[in-house]
């Protein structure tokens, strides 16, 4: 970057609950590519939406350097929160996100940020990397966006970044983009960070109740849960189920037993329950309606599936989720 060339700036929009590993995966490429390159190429502001304190996830509070409505000339601007962040005042911060836009900003969000996001209507329905432990709530509520396994997505108006270490990897990126490989690559060695991700690199998805992430289990098994994430409103026999991945229903039992400790259907039942508490906890759909959305036509048989799987019904998750997990969110992902 030319000496006469004006630093990259970029603001980070923070709301109550904010992954607080954002903030460092945010900052801490920019200030050591900064400090490698020997001059300020890149500036960062911490914004809210209004100048008060902001609470992250984990209780840490953080000052932002001004409000939303103050910020100028910013290049990029990412949104940090939990799925269920709202503005106080929509009107006034969309007129404040319109003039940034106007000015060249390019919104993006990383995380649970996407909701607020995608409620400004400011973005166009498209391609949205949205991390998977959000993935079903994020289709509930905005069912015309298109939501990808990627870690990130850059297409169309904005920028969608799954959770906060591939923020690390994108922030890593816009340093080789602007000061070259060499600074990125010394970058990432200061952090010990192996490699950039390409942002088309799928997430990584946990296998339940194994100690393995998906990648990992036998390709047979890992077709047969793909098969399943594409039936979860409409559940199916693993007859069927076999059939469609092409070996026996003997087979299926075994290789799930053998790489996951556990039947197919155990299996299956777990991943619709995962997906209803996403649902549960992060809209406002009703829980006969989330029952059905997850393959259920009686809401009292998926109440007791519940609570087997989680310990509690899912009227009382929800609940609770207004209440002490709503100030500090210590079961989000970040």
């Amino acid at each position: 970057m030319p000496e006469d060339i004006p630093p990259v700036t970029l603001g980070l929009l923070v709301f109550p609950g904010f992954p607080i590993a954002a903030l460092s995966s945010f900052v801490e490429p920019l200030r050591a590519a900064n400090e490698i390159a020997g001059k300020e190429a890149f500036r960062w502001h911490i914004l809210g939406e209004d100048d008060s304190m902001v609470p992250s996830s984990a209780g840490v509070l953080v000052t932002p350097d001004a409000a939303l409505a103050e910020a100028e000339a910013l290049q990029h601007l990412l949104f940090a929160s939990n799925p269920n962040a709202r503005f106080e005042n929509p009107a006034r911060s969309k007129a404040a996100l319109q003039r940034l836009m106007r000015q060249g900003t390019r919104l993006g969000a990383v995380s649970g940020g996407v909701f607020p996001l995608a409620r400004t209507g400011l973005v166009k329905e498209q391609p949205i990397s949205v991390h998977w432990c959000y993935a079903a709530a994020f289709q509930a509520e905005f069912p015309f966006f298109s939501v990808q396994s990627s870690v990130i997505s850059q297409g169309g108006g904005m920028t969608s970044i799954s959770g906060t270490l591939a923020l690390f990897d994108h922030m890593l990126s816009l340093v080789g983009e602007h000061l070259g490989p060499e600074i990125m690559a010394e970058a990432a060695c200061w952090f010990q960070h192996p490699f950039v991700r390409s942002p088309t690199i799928p997430q990584k998805l946990p296998a339940l109740a194994t100690a393995k992430s998906q990648d990992l289990l036998p390709k047979q098994v890992v077709r047969a849960i793909q098969y399943f994430t594409e039936n979860i409103e409409y559940p199916v026999s693993m007859t069927s189920v076999a059939e469609a991945i092409g070996i026996s229903t003997r087979n299926l039992e075994r290789s799930f037993k053998e790489a996951t400790g556990q039947s197919p259907l155990k299996y299956y039942r777990k991943m619709r329950m995962k997906q209803a508490r996403q649902l549960v906890l992060y809209t406002n759909d009703s829980i006969a309606e989330v029952a059905f959305m997850v393959g259920y036509s009686s809401s009292g048989t998926f109440r007791r599936h519940y609570k087997e799987a989680f310990g509690i019904p899912p009227d009382t998750d929800r609940q609770a989720k207004g209440g002490f997990r709503l100030d500090f969110e210590d079961c989000l992902p970040s």
